[in-house]
């Protein structure tokens, strides 16, 4: 790895250290990468599901990992800054082809990414984290207990159990996408630290405590995953229909032509 490479690296990790919370508003392609880096952003994050749709795929394993890998490259060499780059499930249930490709993503410039459970047992995540671990590599384990409900009333075992294998296997950080309550948050944060030496990583949504709040419960970490992107398909959608639909001479716009033009310079 280059010099470069491992200082950013480095500063993404350190992020992680807290006091502050490091809070990575999601990008889905270069041009969102460099509205966020112009706003002060610490790292950029992608969001697997915004990149898909970017692309035209859906979300869900369906973006094709030569395109993935061609628009992580574009984005690395867009911004200045730290890229984790979201590869959902890995790309395969194969722990060597998993490896193989979060090799071609560390190549591109990535300085971390995030995986995920899901569906699958914790026991096959940790074999994927085992075979992706890389020098300055640092891997985000999604553990989605409370998104997917896969423990009803026993989501803070279930959660510690699976956190415990993914930080013996390797991991780096444990990300919680789902869970909202701000008891069940500060615990979670807590035993991940004292038990593991791991950082909490949380997902913004609906009922979720503000930043400043996280940060006093002990989260490190806080993703907007695909929200910004929604937002941003919202929006589009509700002015393309007001143009096609109704008064077609003008378009409202809050960042002007010029702004944006000069982020992509």
């Amino acid at each position: 790895m280059t010099t470069a490479f491992s200082s950013r690296a480095a500063r993404f990790r350190a992020a992680h250290a807290g006091p502050e919370l490091l809070r990575l508003a999601n990008a889905w392609d270069v041009g969102s990468a460099r509205l966020i880096e112009s706003l002060g952003a610490p790292a950029i994050a992608t969001t697997s599901a915004g990149m898909a749709w970017s692309l035209g795929f859906p979300d869900g394993d369906a973006l094709p990992l030569f395109q993935h890998l061609n628009a992580v490259k574009a984005i690395v060499a867009a911004v200045k800054l730290p890229v984790t780059v979201d590869i959902e499930g890995g790309y395969s249930d194969e722990p060597k082809e998993v490896g193989a490709a979060v090799g071609r993503f560390a190549a591109a410039g990535a300085v971390g990414i995030n995986i995920e459970d899901g569906a699958g047992t914790p026991e096959l995540l940790a074999a994927k984290i085992k075979a992706a671990r890389r020098p300055d590599l640092f891997i985000n384990a999604r553990c989605d207990v409370w998104l997917r409900a896969l423990a009803p009333g026993k989501e803070h075992a279930e959660t510690m159990r699976r956190a415990a294998i993914y930080a013996a296997a390797g991991a780096d950080c444990i990300f919680v996408p789902g869970v909202t309550d701000a008891d069940a948050i500060t615990r979670l944060a807590s035993d991940i630290r004292d038990q593991f030496g791991l950082p909490l990583n949380v997902l913004a949504r609906d009922g979720v405590p503000d930043a400043p709040a996280l940060a006093a419960m002990g989260v490190r970490r806080l993703s907007a995953g695909s929200g910004i992107t929604q937002a941003v398909y919202g929006l589009a959608r509700t002015l393309a229909h007001d143009f096609l639909t109704g008064d077609a001479s003008t378009v409202p716009g809050t960042i002007t032509y010029g702004e944006i033009n000069s982020l992509m310079g």
